[in-house]
């Protein structure tokens, strides 16, 4: 053991005191140059005030550095102290956390968040208090999810529409790729029955639900930040101010990077981002490739799979087909993480901020918006155009001129929406969490597997047993939080956004959370070197990401119930043109509605013919002379019938009506007005704390110096209780 200073009594000092932190390098020669450039960055740390002890270990150098008091009193309690095993009386605050919140045994008690805040800081206690938080309101929107799926279980065998496909046996249907066979109706009633989980009437009111459920989060979310930032004193905090503070404090004499703002620079910028826009930019080109790619490989998947001699396989490759292109889309997801990170790197460079918190907001934006368009391109796809842009028999869109764009099933597109949805949601929930978690676990537990050194022992070795157990464990870095609170926000998306097309979007989510919080506890606290500690009052960009994505919800869900879904459809049928509107009694209303949606094209037209192979036009032995397919055409000259234009018109006034109408300025207005006037983001018992913290103290001093200039010395005892009662009243008679 080594001292960087050679003050006796600042060795016994410093022998019992907790280094604030460790710092590790490379032991080079005497004398070299890299050795030169450590004992002068050391020296120049003493220098400043600041005391070191050195320790050798095999080909590794450690320094203990602790800060003079009066620089870092205010953040003492933020500091890591490894060195403090040698108290044995002493729990430490590590241990305590580990008892009392990162353990698997502590999943149902409430997380201990001001322990949190004095061991790590403010920044990651607000996001733990945020992920529970968002954990607890999960839990509305999940019931209510699952009596939209209960809703569609019910009815599951009584619905008329699962009776008529499963019942379809005499109607043949057009191929659905180009190695495909006619194949009857009745073929899809599983798929049937799967739509109906997820496509009913309880679709639309729990979509309306999970809008004002967002609004509603937000809201709340900060009502309970503010309460728990006025406890901690930090109401006015800003964190400019602390950026430029901790300058100064390191260096007296630094002058503040000036604010500088480029024309040329922010027109760069926008015209990258305009670029992105029109596909010019080569991120967002390859975004939006990997999704078409995506789109061949289902319809190659497609051809292939039809040709299979597993008859499970053959029978259903369009789904199969549709599960395997979402497989592909996580590993598409995993890889491009690493590319956004690195373009969004390099236009925050570009952009050139003057502050860190600048640079970390414009950075976080930069790559939601990347990690977004990677997550949803694909989704997008299968909402909005699966189906829709695949042309018809006889005129069919192909790929190159050889492969057919996918069709949507008679049942309608929402079910390849929703397993889009459910396996990119459960394979990232599930993998990412047991990567994130295994990963650090091993790696910790090889270090300490290598380590051979003794343990125990003098002080000294104590000291060194705690360093080196600190130093085995994983590196963090300035992207450590960011990347959890990307990942949950990714999470809020699916759970906000195409929320209509999967109910149980907020249960899935529920139940990661609640394991979610345990693996983020254990992780930081047992197998990742404590994060750089920080100081905030609220969780920064993130809350302007939140309020953009439930926005986007609004707007997705709308579409997917206008546009996706067979709701409006179903609608126009049973009240314009299902036995019901023609006056029938004694039939269901929605009876004949798969029929109805289906048109017909017959084999003799030498068009048809030419898009489907010989062998194609044969089932159970005999030619067929005619087929359906899913849409509405006319039979003679394939021309949209009038039915098709009124539900067009239907689902674009329903869209209007959802979107810009009842949620967007109705909705969205009143109850945000509503909710800012029943929750107030500062409750009135911390406006009336702040109130009561500095307004005595500033008109004691007003007052005081008008009565000295009256009365020298003679009303200064008793006037400042007085004072302070009679300002207190009228400010809670007015508050």
């Amino acid at each position: 053991m080594e001292s960087g200073n050679k003050n006796p009594d600042m060795d016994n000092q410093r022998s019992q005191s907790k280094y604030d932190y460790v710092l590790v390098g490379k032991e080079w020669p005497d004398d070299s140059e890299h050795d030169r450039k450590q004992k002068a960055f050391i020296k120049t740390l003493e220098n400043k005030g600041y005391q070191t002890q050195k320790l050798r270990e095999k080909n590794k150098v450690y320094f203990g550095i602790l800060a003079p008091q009066e620089i870092f009193s205010k953040y003492a309690y933020l500091l890591k102290n490894p060195d403090n095993c040698c108290e044995e009386k002493m729990e430490t605050e590590q241990k305590k956390l580990i008892n009392k919140w990162a353990r698997w045994t502590a999943c149902f008690k409430q997380q201990p968040i001001n322990e949190v805040r004095m061991y790590f800081g403010e920044k990651v206690a607000l996001y733990f208090l945020w992920l529970g938080w968002y954990t607890y309101m999960l839990v509305p929107a999940a019931v209510i999810g699952v009596i939209v799926f209960l809703y569609g279980l019910a009815f599951f065998e009584s619905n008329p529409l699962i009776k008529e496909v499963c019942e379809g046996n005499s109607t043949i249907m057009c191929p659905l790729c180009d190695k495909c066979l006619m194949w009857q109706l009745s073929e899809t009633c599983t798929y049937a029955k799967v739509t109906h989980l997820f496509d009913n009437e309880g679709t639309v009111f729990f979509s309306m639900f999970m809008a004002l459920w967002a609004t509603w989060f937000l809201e709340i979310w900060k009502r309970h930040r503010s309460q728990e930032v006025c406890k901690w004193k930090l109401n006015n905090w800003d964190e400019n101010e602390e950026e430029l503070a901790l300058d100064l404090i390191n260096d007296s004499d630094c002058t503040p990077d000036r604010y500088q703002h480029s024309y040329l620079r922010s027109i760069l910028v926008m015209v990258l981002v305009c670029c992105m826009c029109c596909l010019c930019c080569p991120q967002i080109a390859l975004i939006i490739g990997l999704a078409q790619a995506l789109v061949v490989f289902r319809v190659i998947a497609t051809v292939f799979l039809s040709d299979s001699k597993w008859q499970l396989l053959s029978d259903h490759a369009n789904t199969v087909a549709v599960m395997m292109g979402a497989v592909l889309h996580y590993l598409t997801i995993t890889i491009m993480n690493k590319v956004n990170r690195k373009v969004a790197l390099f236009l925050c460079d570009l952009e050139n901020v003057r502050s860190n918190i600048g640079k970390e907001r414009n950075f976080t934006v930069k790559m939601f918006t990347f990690q977004f368009l990677t997550l949803f391109s694909s989704l997008i796809y299968v909402a909005f155009f699966l189906g829709r842009i695949n042309g018809r028999p006889g005129s069919y869109v192909r790929i190159a001129g050889m492969w057919r764009l996918e069709e949507c099933h008679p049942s309608g597109c929402i079910t390849d929406l929703f397993i889009q949805m459910a396996v990119i949601m459960v394979l990232k929930q599930t993998l990412s969490n047991v990567v994130e978690f295994l990963s650090p676990w091993v790696s910790y537990k090889i270090h300490n597997l290598q380590d051979k050194s003794p343990k125990g022992g003098s002080e000294s070795n104590c000291i060194r047993d705690s360093w080196l157990r600190n130093y085995h464990m994983n590196e963090v870095d300035a992207f450590s939080l960011f990347n959890e609170f990307l990942e949950m926000m990714i999470q809020y998306s699916f759970t906000t956004i195409f929320v209509a097309a999967f109910p149980l979007a907020p249960l899935l989510a529920l139940i990661n959370n609640f394991f979610e919080i345990r693996l983020d506890a254990i992780k930081m606290v047992s197998l990742e070197r404590r994060m750089f500690c920080k100081k905030t009052n609220d969780i920064g960009i993130w809350l302007q990401v939140l309020q953009a994505i439930g926005v986007l919800a609004v707007i997705a869900n709308g579409l997917v119930i206008g546009v996706t879904s067979d709701f409006i459809p179903r609608l126009v049928y049973k009240y314009i043109y299902g036995p019901c509107a023609k006056g029938a009694t004694d039939i269901d209303c929605m009876s004949g509605y798969i029929n109805n949606s289906l048109s017909t094209v017959y084999m003799k037209d030498h068009n048809i013919r030419r898009d489907f192979e010989p062998g194609q036009l044969i089932f159970n032995g005999n030619n067929v002379t005619q087929c359906k397919y899913k849409d509405y055409r006319s039979d003679d000259d394939y021309a949209y019938t009038s039915q098709f234009w009124l539900i067009f018109a239907a689902r674009f006034a329903f869209v209007l009506l959802f979107e810009y109408i009842i949620v967007l300025i109705l909705l969205e207005s009143i109850v945000l007005g509503i909710l800012e006037f029943i929750v107030s983001g500062d409750p009135e018992s911390i406006l009336l704390g702040i109130l009561e913290s500095i307004v005595p103290g500033v008109l004691e001093s007003i007052v005081l110096g008008i009565l000295e200039s009256i009365v020298p010395g003679v009303l200064e005892s008793i006037v400042p209780a007085v004072l302070e009662s009679i300002v207190l009243g009228v400010l809670e008679s007015i508050v």
